[in-house]
């Protein structure tokens, strides 16, 4: 265990075939979910938040939650998945109730999400058809009382003024992945929304500018595993100054997925034991004690997901 640090993944896709050894619907070696899990537990990761986007993925994500204890997910309907409310057989309604059951079916279900919007992909979905049903997630949140899990990606002040609108509808919103502007994240402040650092929300040095700023007390860590990791090209990798120890628990030695060996990491598959990697680099450019800003992070988690420490 990594010096008494620990942590709380906010936003894992734990669901995808890749960390059962397939990619593009290809099996290219054994699964290692288990092994995957343990790496996370050497890294000081209590908890993990699995995030479901669909509403296969969330009885894809039910399953999993229910076989491991460490295991918590949210439930909704990823910007880019939103025509899925009008092709359910039983209509948009009937995808909006499938949600809801599926949400109110356990306590393990923690937030409402990954919902929002992303301009940066309309060949996916179209805007209209993100925004109306980006709307209808917070009858979701309204209904069940949970948190707000959300995805927000170049869409000028579209997102941000849903939020205002519906503020009132849910206590905490967790912005996760963020990119903005120093002018977005000040925005997200106001409003009282947490927000989630990962790999992608430090890979140039505006984003890293931003980081800098996020008030402490809105700081939430995450990986977005299997993507999203930290890369020699980015600004932040010269803050990443891991001593061995460390670097034996954030950044383990990996195998290309051809080589596939067990007990090694896939080479470019993030996993929630990278979580420290952010850490430290958040920790280097505020000029932080990792212990001391780890374990905020982890009481502002708790607090923002309804969590038990």
């Amino acid at each position: 265990m990594s010096k008494g640090i620990r942590f709380i993944e906010i936003g894992a896709n734990l669901t995808d075939p890749i960390f059962n050894g397939v990619y593009r619907g290809v099996q290219a070696h054994t699964g290692d979910f288990k092994e995957m899990l343990q790496r996370t537990r050497n890294a000081g990761v209590e908890k993990i938040i699995v995030t479901a986007g669909t509403v296969k993925e969330a009885e894809e994500a039910i399953k999993l939650v229910n076989t491991y204890e460490n295991l918590f997910m949210t439930v909704g309907c990823h910007p880019t998945r939103c025509k899925e409310f009008e092709k359910d057989p039983e209509g948009p309604d009937g995808y909006y109730q499938k949600l809801l059951n599926i949400a109110k079916s356990s306590d393990k279900v923690v937030a409402i999400g990954e919902c929002g919007l992303d301009y940066d992909r309309l060949y996916f979905c179209p805007k209209a058809t993100q925004l109306k049903y980006f709307e209808r997630q917070f009858d979701l949140a309204e209904e069940t009382g949970l948190p707000m899990f959300l995805h927000n990606r170049n869409t000028g002040n579209d997102f941000m003024d849903l939020i205002q609108k519906h503020r009132h509808r849910f206590k905490n919103g967790i912005m996760h992945s963020i990119t903005c502007t120093m002018e977005e994240m000040e925005c997200a402040v106001s409003l009282d929304l947490y927000l989630g650092i990962n790999g992608c929300s430090l890979k140039t040095h505006e984003n890293l500018e931003v980081a800098k700023k996020v008030p402490i007390e809105k700081l939430m860590l995450e990986t977005d595993a299997p993507w999203c990791d930290i890369r020699p090209t980015h600004a932040s990798y010269k803050h990443l100054n891991l001593s061995k120890e460390e670097e034996l628990l954030y950044k383990p030695p990996t195998r290309k997925k051809e080589k596939f060996e067990l007990g090694f990491m896939v080479k470019g598959r993030n996993e929630p034991c990278c979580i420290g990697q952010v850490l430290h680099v958040l920790a280097s450019i505020r000029d932080e004690n990792p212990e001391e800003l780890a374990e905020t992070i982890y009481k502002n988690t708790c607090e923002g997901f309804n969590l038990k420490p």
